[in-house]
């Protein structure tokens, strides 16, 4: 009852916010409601004080102290303290007594000025005088603390998890994540963008991440796919005449997990028609400034731009954290040829300058390269200088290069005393990507990566394909629907097989502190030139047409030049509060196995309805 009321209240008030009339029939229901509530939970102040009130909520907290009990009573809005005095009503102050933590209550009193205010709580300046109770629901004792910092670890939160929901921290970031779509869908509506639901069962197809698959009970033997994306759909649309399309909408990937990473996730799908790579860039970069400022009150600059060489050299990464320095130096033209065999053999000789860090002693260092050779970073070891403060220099290869070279070598990082060099050698891709995560993991440990400072950048002219050595074969670097820049559509359609790993794409990512926030391209519209493009990933011209003939029949009929970018919002909701998983920004997440620990699921289903969909299991016994 009080929900439904709950959600009329709020519906009233947008009503009053837009001067739409509130029918009356309404406003009795809220009425009526008040029987459980008149205020919430964290509303109270000192003009209250003297009034009587109804409030409803959680026990969070007792506290007994002989002839008065304490309760803090607690809802999504705050806690409220509540005074029990046995003096006054002794019967009530041993039903409060008798409370258990998440106990469901409604107490009716006085509001009053408490003695030992709290200024860590926004109510903290009243209490309630307690002059009656009705408990509502009784609970059994939870199996973690409902407390912002809670006992409970991630397994047994998960399974849970509506109790986990109820905690301030985690109801605050639903909550964020509501006011951050809300915001989304002000700004795209006044820009002129129109929302469209595209479907959720669609045709599974190769390129990309795994596939969600669904049996059609209707067509035996057939299968639907879950949509990684709405990305065909949106350049129909487009096709369609419908020239700024948005929709805030759930995406599915049966791909490997990780903090930043979920089965299903969220994002808000854009496509425009008649744009430039810069319209597109202008207007989302509008729309991120605008989220920033409107829900977290954040003023961001304008967004620089970097082409993706440029960020491999200088930062190893696609999506290099901007918020501090540390930009690769390559050292190739003095280090090599020195009889020192690692640097010799070596593609790229490639180092960091860490400001003040001379001083590391050497057990830090040692951690550093026992850090560097994990499996999962995978370098065969690590060099250091260090420009000691006393003018001094000490450095792991100081028999193989006198102390000029390595002095010249500081000159070109811009090194001074009390700063350390570390350098990496091997094959290009793999050390830069190396040394990227040293970067990023001494950024970690220096304190650089500053609570609240936030660094946007767009990378852009992505390498439109690129060769993989196992499958000997292009794969697309975005999707293969991007459209290569202008001034190489020509030698696409008939260059040879080098001429296609320099072709660049219309393609850009939005990267804020090292995470990659949307991506996006200007798209082709042409069939001569997507079917070219299907050629080229491996896609026999019948493979091409079983697949995307839709698509390529549709670029028949008038399609107007289009792009779009899709933002990954549940990593932005994250980003945005300086988090690193976005677990706790879905409702109900999956665990890191793809599980729901809440529902148990997935699950195995009935053999009769499986014989319906005609799929035969064949579980042997292992």
């Amino acid at each position: 009852m009080y929900f439904k009321g709950e959600s009329l209240f709020l519906r009233s008030s947008c009503q009053k916010e837009y001067k739409i009339p509130t029918p009356k029939r309404i406003t009795s229901r809220i009425k009526l409601n008040k029987m459980y509530r008149s205020h919430t939970c964290g509303e109270l102040r000192m003009q209250h004080v003297g009034q009587e009130i109804t409030i409803s909520g959680w026990v969070q907290a007792s506290r007994d102290f002989g002839g008065m009990t304490f309760i803090d009573l607690r809802d999504r809005y705050g806690i409220t303290q509540l005074v029990f005095d046995m003096e006054d009503d002794d019967a009530l102050c041993t039903q409060a007594r008798k409370l258990g933590r998440e106990f469901v209550v409604r107490v009716k009193g006085l509001v009053r000025e408490r003695t030992n205010k709290n200024p860590n709580r926004a109510t903290g300046d009243i209490e309630i005088e307690v002059k009656e109770m009705d408990v509502l629901n009784a609970s059994k004792v939870p199996p973690f603390t409902i407390e912002e910092d809670t006992d409970g670890g991630d397994d047994l939160r998960m399974k849970y998890r509506y109790l986990d929901l109820r905690r301030g921290p985690v109801q605050a970031n639903i909550i964020f994540r509501s006011k951050l779509a809300l915001a989304t869908r002000s700004y795209l509506g006044g820009q002129g963008f129109i929302e469209v639901e595209t479907p959720f069962l669609i045709k599974s197809t190769p390129e990309g991440a795994r596939d969600f698959v669904v049996p059609s009970r209707m067509n035996g033997g057939q299968f639907y796919a879950l949509p990684q994306s709405p990305q065909t759909f949106k350049q129909l649309l487009m096709v369609s005449g419908f020239d700024k399309y948005f929709q805030i909408v759930k995406c599915f990937r049966d791909e490997d997990l990780r903090a930043d990473r979920q089965p299903e996730f969220t994002q808000i799908d854009c496509e425009m028609s008649f744009v430039t790579q810069e319209q597109i860039l202008q207007t989302f970069e509008g729309l991120t400034k605008n989220l920033f400022k409107e829900t977290i009150g954040v003023e961001l600059p304008d967004f620089p731009r970097m082409n993706y060489d440029e960020a491999m050299r200088r930062f190893g990464s696609d999506k290099p954290d901007m918020r501090f320095g540390m930009e690769f130096v390559e050292l190739n033209d003095v280090a090599q040829g020195k009889n020192f065999v690692v640097f010799d053999k070596a593609e790229l000789v490639v180092g960091i300058c860490a400001e003040g860090q001379a001083g590391m002693t050497r057990k830090q260092v040692d951690g550093l390269t026992d850090w560097v050779k994990r499996p999962q970073i995978g370098a065969k070891g690590l060099v250091y200088i260090k420009f000691n403060e006393d003018g001094s220099l000490k450095s792991s290869i100081g028999k193989f290069f006198s102390e000029d070279e390595l002095r010249a070598w500081g000159e070109r990082f811009g090194a001074k005393p009390g700063d350390m060099v570390f350098i990496l050698a091997g094959e290009t891709d793999k050390t830069r990507k190396q040394l990227n995560e040293l970067r990023l993991e001494l950024g970690r440990r220096l304190g650089l990566m500053k609570e609240g400072d936030f660094k946007p950048l767009w990378v852009v002219d992505f390498p439109l394909l690129e060769w993989d050595e196992d499958s000997n074969r292009f794969h697309a670097m975005h999707h293969p629907f991007t459209s290569p820049k202008k001034e190489d559509v020509e030698r696409m359609l008939t260059g040879d097989h080098e001429t296609m790993k320099s072709l660049r794409a219309d393609a850009y990512d939005l990267v804020i502190n090292g995470s990659e926030i949307g991506g996006g391209s200007i798209r082709i519209h042409d069939r001569a030139l997507q079917a070219r493009n299907f050629k080229l990933l491996g896609f026999t011209p019948e493979e091409a047409e079983e697949q995307f003939g839709f698509l390529m029949g549709a670029f028949e009929y008038g399609a107007p030049p289009h792009g779009g970018i899709a933002f990954g919002f549940d990593r932005l909701c994250a980003v945005m509060n300086g988090q690193a998983s976005i677990r706790d920004f879905i409702a109900f997440p999956k665990n890191n196995q793809g599980r729901d620990m809440m529902i148990d699921a997935p699950a195995a289903v009935d053999g009769a309805q499986l014989e319906e969909l005609q799929i035969k299991l064949d579980l042997k016994e292992s």
